[in-house]
Order: structure tokens, then sequence, then C-alpha cells
């Protein structure tokens, strides 16, 4: 897991819109909501309607918000991912947020991100003050989807207050690595 206080790792994605998103686009935020996140993934499915009212709630008060899609939309099972699908996915659920493509997979490697959903909050320094999930919920588990995690984080980040502990990490579906390039993390939490 990326440590607490690491600065954020460089990014320049293009986003489904076509522009380019970099991490200096949010310099003069109170932070920055980093997400990676899919479309075919279950547990993104899962949480997407409160991802979506949090991320609104967020861009109202200052806090920057990128979706990143690493998965490889190239092996055919996962062709949901797909910049095409991206599109159409973000419309219907009116993503208010840049929606971006990770196609080398290089940024998800430097986040040190595992999977989808994964959450990373960095405050105003883009210095990481919060990684994990965004609440208990999971698919099948019963329990309501709140946020109350990542809510919890940003609460503190806002009034200046410590980063919460413990951080739990994200449950989700694992990145979909070009088959050969897995990161030497994710080979490590497999075995």
């Amino acid at each position: 897991m990326l440590p607490l206080g690491t600065k954020i790792p460089d990014f320049s994605l293009i986003g489904i819109d076509k522009k380019e998103y970099t991490n200096n686009d949010y310099l003069n935020k109170k932070g920055i909501l980093v997400m990676f996140i899919c479309n075919h993934c279950p547990f993104v499915k899962h949480v997407n309607k409160e991802v979506v009212k949090l991320t609104n709630e967020l861009m109202e008060k200052n806090i920057g918000v990128i979706g990143i899609n690493s998965n490889d939309s190239t092996q055919e099972k996962y062709a949901e991912d797909s910049v095409e699908k991206m599109k159409e996915y973000a419309g219907n659920l009116n993503y208010k947020f840049p929606y971006v493509v990770d196609s080398d997979q290089s940024v998800a490697k430097n986040f040190t991100a595992q999977c989808t959903p994964d959450f990373f909050l960095f405050d105003a320094n883009q210095e990481l003050f919060y990684r994990g999930q965004l609440d208990s919920s999971r698919p099948g588990n019963d329990m309501p989807v709140t946020g109350e995690s990542l809510r919890i984080a940003i609460n503190a980040l806002l009034e200046n207050d410590n980063p919460p502990n413990p951080q739990l990490p994200s449950m989700g579906c694992n990145i979909k690595w070009k088959i050969g390039e897995e990161p030497e993390y994710f080979l490590n939490i497999k075995s």
C-alpha cells in the first residue's frame, strides 16, 4: 500500500471527453479523490450510486475528483471496460467527474492500486491522507452503502484533523493487468 503522506504520483491521462487530465489540474483544491473504478466489476456497480452522490458533494466543497479505469479492455472478457463503454456508463450514471483511461496501467502501478474500486484521498498539498474502502458494504453482505469510511476521512481532511486510523483496504475485483505485465506487488499478494 502507498504510505500515508506520500506525494501524489504524477499522472497525465486522457478522459472519455478526449481532454487531458493531470494531477496539476488539482493544485488549487482542498484535496483530490483518485478512484480506481471500472464498468464490469460487481463491487463497483454495488457502490456506484453512493460514489456519484459523494463525488458531487466533494466537488461542491472544492475537492477534486477523478475516476481512473486501468483495466486491460483488450482482453475480450473485459470489453465492457472499453472507452466506448466507459462513455456510455458514465453518461447513464451521470458522472460529473473526469473518467479517464490508464491504458498502459502505469498510473495504477504508481499508486499501487489493487482493485476496483480503490480510493486514494490526497490533501491540499497532494499528500496521501487516506487509502482504502468506501465503506464495509459488499455485494451480498446486506450492509447499506453509506460511504462511511471515506466520509470519515473527508471530514477529517476538511477539519484539518489527523487521518483516520485504522484505514481498511478496499475490496473488489482485481485490476485486470495486461497478461505478463502484472506488477510485483500484485504477484506477491496472489501467492
